[in-house]
């Protein structure tokens, strides 16, 4: 249990940008998504979401500091 709070406390950026994400992704899929269902991203609220979790744990990522002592 200690060894995932850890993980959490030092990956909380990337959590918090694929929370965001998802919430993005979805609510893009709600409003503007795709009629025709030929959409490979925005056909599916499923698609949406999981393509926003990365985009946003990617983007989130970015903000990250770098320590020196372990290389991250």
């Amino acid at each position: 249990m200690k060894k995932i709070v850890t993980i959490i406390k030092r990956e909380w950026l990337i959590i918090a940008g694929g929370v965001a994400g998802a919430l993005g992704g979805y609510l893009y899929w709600y409003f503007i998504g795709c009629n025709s269902g030929t959409c490979p991203i925005t056909s599916s609220p499923l698609n949406s979401t999981l393509y926003g979790i990365v985009l946003g744990g990617l983007f989130f990522s970015l903000f990250k500091k770098k320590n020196n002592e372990t290389g991250n």
